[in-house]
């Protein structure tokens, strides 16, 4: 599906935003399996709509036997017939308004399904360059503006337009002098309607823009509070959380006067419509063309319209802003997947700064990594033309200063960023190739960011293999050192751990990211500093995790600590974005290159101080 994309916010490039015509064909797509549904509830509505437009007819012939002079008893039957007639009309009511709201839940379920499938197969990258505000809001506001116009203004819009529709031929049916006098009334409604719909559409768009907006700002602020406060930022922050918070509010107001305009336009309709309907009536009595009692029930028909008219043209506002969130789900559910780059014309010779020769390596290596250059930035580039193959089993650290292109070159060959040129395979395979389904079981990251899920310990770990039993969920724990602390909690795996249960210990967390790693036992892991968030205490304890989790893997690990790469088959060393160094541990010492300074540093850094504790390595 081809997206529009929407305007930037600030300097984020938001998320896709489907078109008019995309959107109407995702609802058709997504209609189709609940015709039956719709048929049957539109079927039912039509017969308590037109059981009820009776009451009006009877009403005026109660007015003609009073008017006749009729005695009191003439009315019983007449009452009697408005009694049944409330009484059917509120049971298939019901019914009706029930199946149409199925209807519409069916729909915005198969919906939401897709939207959160999409969405956790959208590249990192191009999430990180929307803001997760974007996705949150879509995610919150704009699905409950559109749970509300389902549960509410579908049902609601039916009945109104079923209701306008046969009160029209119940006009026609008492004089059709009436029903041509009664559309007075249109020509105000449909300019009304198409003024409106000119200025809702894109002011509810750059409505949900602004919500996006502010609520990434709101993000950026608390999650990084500590770092605000220790910048003195705080005040800066603040306004601008105000800045985006005052222009929503000023679309929401103008939303606001915008609705106030056009219901008081629509009361001007409703004005013209009634009065040219009572004069009409008044020259058919007049002139013995009709009775008190039709006429009568004519005027109680035009009343009527004006609260299906109104319900139905005012629905034109939640409408619209559900037609701008419907378009934001849309645009996501049905996003295409990036193009893929086009690949180097001929593989770029080995960099001739690397001053020891890399291993003899098979001729099929798992990981091959060939000229690939990324950049956040146009003309800002992280990495240049980087080669590195990674044999099947082999572990291999990468180690460099901060901004070297540790991270970036551990997320391409995850998947998670798109080179910008050159390619990486695993097994020959693109691991940003065309269906992501051929790659995304074939290599797993860790990072140093891990969630805990609310729910039970057991759910969390199932995540990774959803059919894995106890036995296998205790094994996978106790391989990373965890089964110990796991047993210890007050249910043991049916513990709820979380932001709403019992809270983990960052080690702990961190431990159960490299046991959903072993249940997922994918050829190839990539730990992005997976062991950073430990701190010294449980450094060890959390290293020995690690390499329990990638044992018999191909594994690519960005090195927190030099023990690591020390420990690791190869060690890669980046500088500027470029490969410095390859070889083991042993050779890159005898080299006295770069890796050799930093291990020298990072050795000194950590011996013992008179009368104090051992020194915390370097972060490298």
């Amino acid at each position: 599906m081809t997206t529009t994309t929407a305007p930037h916010a600030g300097e984020r490039e938001l998320l896709p935003t489907a078109t008019p015509a995309q959107t109407r064909a995702a609802v058709r797509e997504l209609a189709r399996p609940h015709r039956p549904a719709a048929l049957g509830g539109f079927a039912v509505l039509t017969v308590s709509t037109g059981v009820g437009l009776l009451t009006a007819p009877i009403l005026g012939h109660i007015i003609d036997l009073v008017a006749g002079g009729r005695p009191a008893d003439a009315i019983t039957v007449p009452v009697a017939w408005l009694a049944a007639i409330a009484v059917v009309q509120g049971v298939t009511a019901a019914v009706g308004v029930s199946l149409i709201a199925r209807l519409g839940e069916g729909m915005l379920a198969t919906l939401r399904e897709r939207f959160v499938e999409r969405a956790l197969r959208l590249p990192l990258e191009r999430v990180e360059r929307a803001g997760s505000g974007d996705l949150t809001s879509r995610v919150t506001n704009d699905v409950s503006v559109i749970t509300n116009a389902v549960r509410d203004a579908m049902p609601a819009l039916a009945r109104s337009l079923l209701t306008i529709a046969l009160t029209l031929v119940g006009l026609a049916i008492l004089d059709w002098r009436f029903l041509l006098v009664a559309l007075v009334a249109v020509p105000i409604q449909a300019h009304t309607v198409r003024w409106y719909a000119r200025r809702a559409v894109p002011l509810y768009t750059a409505q949900r823009v602004a919500v996006g907006a502010q609520q990434q700002q709101l993000l950026d602020t608390v999650g990084g509070a500590s770092t605000v406060r220790a910048f003195r930022l705080a005040d800066e922050h603040v306004h601008l959380v105000g800045t985006r918070s005052r222009a929503a509010v000023d679309l929401a107001l103008r939303g606001v006067r915008l609705v106030t305009r056009f219901y008081s336009r629509l009361n001007l309709a409703e004005f013209a419509g009634l009065s040219a309907v009572l004069v009409t009536g008044f020259l058919l009595v007049r002139g013995g063309d009709a009775s008190v009692g039709v006429a009568g029930a004519a005027a109680l028909y035009f009343h009527s319209l004006f609260t299906p008219i109104n319900i139905a043209l005012g629905l034109a506002d939640d409408a619209q802003a559900a037609v701008s969130g419907l378009a934001r789900l849309v645009g996501v559910a049905g996003a295409a997947a990036p193009p893929l780059p086009a690949p180097p014309a001929a593989l770029p010779p080995a960099p001739a700064s690397t001053p020891v020769p890399a291993p003899a390596l098979p001729t099929a290596p798992a990981v091959r990594v060939r000229g690939v250059e990324y950049a956040y930035r146009p003309g800002h580039p992280v990495l240049h033309s980087v080669d590195l193959d990674i044999a099947p089993g082999e572990r291999v650290a990468l180690v460099g200063t901060s901004g070297a292109g540790k991270t970036t070159l551990a997320r391409i060959v995850a998947g998670v960023h798109r080179p910008a040129a050159g390619s990486v395979t695993v097994d020959g395979v693109e691991v940003c190739g065309p269906d992501p389904a051929t790659t995304g079981r074939s290599v797993a990251l860790v990072t140093q960011e891990v969630h805990v899920f609310s729910g039970p310990l057991a759910d969390d770990l199932r995540l990774a293999r959803p059919e894995a039993d106890d036995d296998e969920l205790r094994s996978a724990l106790e391989l990373v050192g965890a089964l110990e602390w796991a047993r210890a909690l007050p249910e043991g795996l049916d513990t709820v751990v979380g932001e709403n249960g019992h809270r983990l210990t960052p080690a702990q967390a961190q431990q159960l990211a490299l046991a959903r790693l072993v249940l997922a036992d994918p050829p190839v892991a990539v730990l992005d500093e997976a062991t950073a968030e430990a701190g010294s205490a449980g450094a060890r304890l959390l290293e020995a995790s690690a390499a329990a989790a990638v044992a018999g893997r191909t594994a690519l690990v960005v090195a927190h600590r030099l023990t690591q790469a020390a420990a690791a088959d190869r060690v890669v060393v980046l500088d500027g974005g470029r490969v410095a160094e390859i070889g083991t541990h042993a050779e890159l010492i005898r080299a006295g290159g770069g890796y050799a300074a930093l291990w020298e540093a990072w050795s000194d850094d950590r011996e013992p101080r008179p009368g104090g504790p051992v020194g915390l390595p370097r972060q490298g």
